[in-house]
């Protein structure tokens, strides 16, 4: 069941599917995932490592190809275009990398690096085009002067981050996927990062898909949350109300393992039961019940499909908790 969120949303997936082969198997990292993202929306999508995340943000931009479903991008089919349509769309939809500073070429220097977007599309005056590149550097917070002629080895990693920021955000994108982006980072500057996240959101009147497994920071940022689980969604709904009566037993769980900063408060000891399957040969039914404390036989031969358990919260769930 598809998610409305608008009645002209801009970025609608379909039942995407994305595998591929490692040893002669097949991986299966994203099984008919659908949603949608509202423009101006933050939408948070979390799950543990190796559940499908990435991939699914890698799969919007066509950077890995589906198997089958579409990807709707204002209206527009981007699993059915190829070249230089495909190249023209991406200048409309960016990707903020994980690692800042293994995203930066090292040898080539700030100024260079946040400008070869311009040059790739088209922009052939080199005025304009270290103009353009002054004024992001200058949007992220840092100086163009002192950093353009500089290389990536001489900053910080949160310093690298701004730079990969700006890069994103030189050819005036409506949609940005941010894929954990400040999950390489130091805890004192992953606050700073957020924050010039939410600036240049309503600077530039952003989308953006947030892509990260700590929910506390996907609380603070998203407007609604998409929850992942080996490859398929357990529930989406609104940041506040997913957090405050989740709905899924694997969302519950994962809002439990959030550290609460209190010496005095004890850790909750609920834990998935087992080891996560692999996505090679994932479950039958729900992918989610050989760890669940709620399964059943139901569980086992059915699917469960996406429905709405609350107004705006659904949840793949034939159990859920409210």
């Amino acid at each position: 069941m598809m998610q409305q969120v608008s009645s002209d949303p801009l970025l609608k997936v379909e039942n995407l599917v994305v595998e591929y082969a490692v040893g002669g198997r097949t991986v299966h990292a994203v099984s008919g995932v659908s949603l949608e993202i509202a423009r101006g929306e933050t939408l948070g999508l979390v799950g543990e490592s190796g559940c499908g995340k990435s991939t699914l943000g890698r799969a919007v931009l066509q950077l890995r190809k589906a198997v089958s479903g579409k990807v709707l991008f204002d209206g527009h089919d981007l699993t059915a275009m190829q070249g230089d349509a495909l190249r023209k769309m991406r200048r409309r939809v960016q990707l903020i990398f994980q690692d800042p500073i293994a995203s930066l070429n090292p040898r080539r220097r700030i100024g260079d690096i946040v400008a070869e977007p311009l040059v790739i599309s088209g922009v052939a005056d080199p005025a304009k085009r270290k103009q353009i590149v002054d004024d992001v550097l200058s949007a992220v917070g840092l100086d163009p002067a002192l950093v353009g002629g500089r290389l990536p080895h001489e900053f910080s990693g949160g310093q690298c981050q701004r730079i990969c920021i700006a890069r994103a955000l030189v050819l005036n994108p409506e949609f940005i996927i941010c894929d954990e982006p400040v999950s390489a980072l130091d805890v004192s500057i992953r606050a700073q990062i957020l924050n010039l996240l939410e600036e240049m959101k309503a600077r530039y009147g952003l989308t953006l898909l947030f892509i990260a497994h700590d929910l506390a920071v996907v609380k603070s940022v998203s407007d609604r949350v998409a929850v992942m689980y080996l490859g398929r969604l357990c529930e989406v709904g609104p940041s506040e109300q997913l957090f405050a009566s989740p709905a899924h037993p694997y969302t519950a769980l994962l809002i439990e393992a959030i550290p609460v900063p209190d010496p005095d408060v004890r850790p909750t000891q609920s834990v998935p039961v087992g080891e996560p399957p692999s996505p090679i040969a994932p479950p039958s039914g729900c992918r989610f019940r050989t760890r669940c404390p709620r399964a059943d036989a139901r569980c086992v031969d059915e699917v469960p499909e996406l429905r709405m358990v609350a107004p705006g919260q659904f949840a793949a769930c034939h159990h859920p908790l409210i």
